[in-house]
């Protein structure tokens, strides 16, 4: 069986199998036997983090050095609607993200440089991480020693992608994606009649305006040429139609690239809250969660990956992007303690491998895979015989 095949065929497992943040044990599984079949050296972290040590045998006098190459193992809360045979078969749950191609690449890579021994010296750390949706998981692998058991140097990320081609490669100087932040806030009024708003304290009207002030931040508080969201994504409360509610959940995110505008966003949610709060009589309580950090990636790394990728996809295959996203990734928490580069493979190649990701029928062309796999092996021996 060719490498193509053999990838597809994983890609397929992990798809039909998807598990939720956390409580990837299967796939843990999985990829730990992939893994072991090499021969590749395994361990765990965090329970359902999975890491393979392999070790080139190229004789060199120079100090040798560990790259880790990272890939993801969760899935979404999301019912898939495709129809194809690997369809998910775990109701509610589904690869949504594209993780379940994440990870095949990097067994790929494995399967690659697994041959490879011989070209190159010291050590490959394969890292495929738990809980990247809630943003949590690379904390947690760090704080067990992901980075420092192997003194690893470097560390390069990939993440398949709907916005580019298939055999299109995509990469980013610097800033590439925001920080995320999670705020929950209850607004606490008091219950009453539906006839009588005089004797009770309505929350969903406080809240309300609360949520409209909240549009005015970016738009008149951040310097227009800083990039900033705030978005509320969850609103709850309420009995029924003729009762005045007594408290409103509000649930929402930030984005932002500064310590400074994160914390200026922060100070001015306070502000309103309160004074809106105080007008109406009512109490509120607020907490605000720094999930990730900036994703921002090393020039020198970067390079390292142009230069990888001009070998492997050719160079009018490669994007240099330009602007960063508003979406985070939580690599980022790597990218603090080492220097390191995420990386996007294309993997759209008509209608239904283009849909955005966390989208119910998203799905990914196959044939990007081996692309994506050879890309890392190759980074990874670019980096070690440097």
């Amino acid at each position: 069986m060719n490498l193509f095949e053999k990838l597809k065929n994983i890609r397929r497992i992990l798809h039909k199998n998807p598990e939720l943040s956390n409580k990837e044990f299967k796939t843990a599984d999985f990829v730990e036997k992939n893994l072991k079949d090499l021969g590749i050296k395994t361990y765990r972290l965090c329970k359902t983090g999975v890491i393979g040590i392999l070790e080139g045998t190229k004789k060199t006098s120079d100090k040798k050095r560990t790259i880790a190459l990272r890939a993801d193992l969760d899935a979404l809360p999301i019912q898939e609607k495709n129809n194809h045979s690997y369809k998910s078969q775990n109701n509610g749950i589904m690869h949504a993200c594209g993780h379940d191609g994440n990870t095949t690449i990097l067994l790929g890579t494995a399967m690659i440089l697994d041959e490879q021994k011989k070209e190159f010296s010291g050590k490959v750390q394969f890292t495929f991480q738990l809980d990247e949706e809630t943003a949590g998981g690379s904390k947690y692998m760090i704080e067990e020693g992901v980075l420092s058991k192997n003194k690893v140097d470097c560390i390069i990320g990939v993440h398949v992608s709907p916005w580019h081609k298939t055999g299109k490669i995509a990469l980013k100087y610097g800033a590439m994606m925001a920080g995320v932040d999670k705020f929950v806030i209850e607004i606490k009024g008091l219950l009453g009649h539906g006839a009588c708003p005089h004797l009770s304290k309505d929350s969903i009207v406080a809240s309300s305006e609360f949520i409209m002030s909240l549009q005015t931040i970016v738009s008149r508080i951040i310097n227009p040429v800083e990039p900033a969201v705030v978005t509320v994504g969850k609103i709850e409360g309420g009995h029924q139609y003729n009762i005045i509610a007594d408290k409103v959940t509000i649930v929402g995110t930030v984005r932002t690239f500064s310590l400074k505008t994160r914390e200026l966003i922060k100070k001015e949610m306070i502000k309103r809250l309160q004074g809106i709060c105080k007008n109406y009589s009512m109490t509120y309580t607020f907490d605000y969660q720094i999930l990730n950090s900036p994703l921002i990636n090393d020039d020198c790394i970067v390079n390292l990956c142009l230069e990888s990728a001009k070998q492997c996809y050719g160079n009018k295959n490669i994007e240099l992007l330009q602007n960063p996203s508003m979406a985070g990734e939580d690599f980022a928490e790597y990218l603090k303690e080492i220097k390191g580069a995420f990386v996007y493979i294309g993997t759209s190649s008509n209608k239904a491998t283009s849909y955005p990701w966390h989208h119910e029928k998203f799905d990914l062309d196959e044939k990007a895979l081996v692309g994506g796999a050879e890309f890392l092996a190759n980074t990874a021996k670019l980096f070690l015989n440097k």
